[in-house]
């Protein structure tokens, strides 16, 4: 471990990861991380959110150089990422989620790419499934063209290709491209970026938050690009997976709060709408269906968009949470 101590000059790499009760996992992305330092000086923040399951008490028993900041009560992503972002002294800042694995010397790679290519603000790498299976974690701005193809199911149609564009489906993510959106799972931003143009928007509490932070990037003049460094394994949804239904209300707020912000109540409204019609859909569809089968999997599905159904008016942000 080549961890930069409190007293020692700047580091290069300041890695911050939130947790919520995924302690198994996040051992493996500590040890990872830290494992794949290389020659790189940094500091790496763990902000536990809470967690009921002994994960902040396993980082401080077998992981003391990481920087522990344990929270009483889940506080949210974006909250949480910018309590260490306010601490941060590295160079350039890193997302990593807490259900990632580094792979190789990708972290390495990283600062490399930012300290040659001083235009690029923030920048992701190649992510993989769990079954290496390549996943798209960068996208287009979530626009009402954008979101009526997902809403759809468009967006998977092969041709043509316009349609695959709000997730750039067709592209391997092997080479260097710009783009509107990297997932918070691996997002790098240099440090003078993070000075410009400030931390996530707290309001974001889940979803979203990267999403409004690229877009102020890229309107701040900087480029936000997925660049060959190397890869990244992500599980995805450790955490939320416990939130039920009220992960899809979370979704949808984000994506709603995104519009109010940057496009108006207009926007936002027509996105509301999209977004309401694609669930009532699904859970008439999946009403209908439970009548005539006896599979609980047929019943869980009712219930989950019967659930964002009837909670849905928790999904439009309030007024005064939403910063211009």
């Amino acid at each position: 471990m080549n961890v930069t101590p409190p007293h020692d000059g700047r580091p290069d790499l300041s890695v911050v990861i939130v947790n919520w009760n995924t302690v198994g996992l996040l051992r493996e992305a500590l040890a990872s991380v830290l494992g794949g330092l290389g020659a790189l000086r940094a500091e790496v923040f763990v902000v536990d959110n809470g967690s009921t399951d002994g994960s902040a008490d396993m980082v401080r028993r077998e992981f003391p150089a990481a920087i522990l900041i344990a929270n009483a009560d889940n506080r949210g992503f974006a909250p949480a990422n910018n309590q260490a972002l306010a601490l941060a002294r590295g160079r350039h800042v890193l997302l990593f989620n807490s259900d990632a694995l580094a792979l190789g010397d990708v972290l390495e790679r990283t600062v490399r790419y930012l300290d040659a290519h001083p235009e690029v603000g923030a920048m992701g790498c190649r992510v993989l499934n769990t079954d290496r299976t390549v996943q798209l974690t960068c996208f287009r701005d979530p626009t009402l063209v954008n979101l009526t193809l997902m809403a759809s199911g468009a967006h998977r149609l092969a041709w043509p290709r316009f349609l695959g564009r709000p997730q750039y489906r067709g592209w391997d993510r092997r080479d260097e491209r710009d783009v509107d959106v990297v997932t918070g799972c691996y997002l790098a931003v240099r440090g003078e970026v993070l000075a410009q143009v400030g931390p996530l928007d707290d309001a974001f509490f889940l979803y979203g938050e990267e999403t409004d932070w690229c877009l102020r990037i890229r309107r701040a003049g900087w480029a936000v690009r997925m660049a060959p460094v190397g890869e990244i394994v992500h599980h995805g949804s450790a955490s939320a997976w416990r939130c039920n239904h009220r992960r899809d209300l979370m979704l949808t707020s984000g994506i709603v709060r995104w519009h109010r912000k940057h496009r108006g109540v207009v926007s936002a409204a027509a996105a509301y709408a999209i977004l309401f019609l694609f669930n009532a859909t699904r859970a008439a569809f999946w009403s209908v269906r439970a009548l005539f089968s006896r599979d609980a999997r047929v019943k869980r599905r009712r219930d989950h968009f019967a659930g964002v159904v009837a909670g849905y008016g928790a999904a439009w942000p309030r007024l005064a949470e939403v910063r211009s």
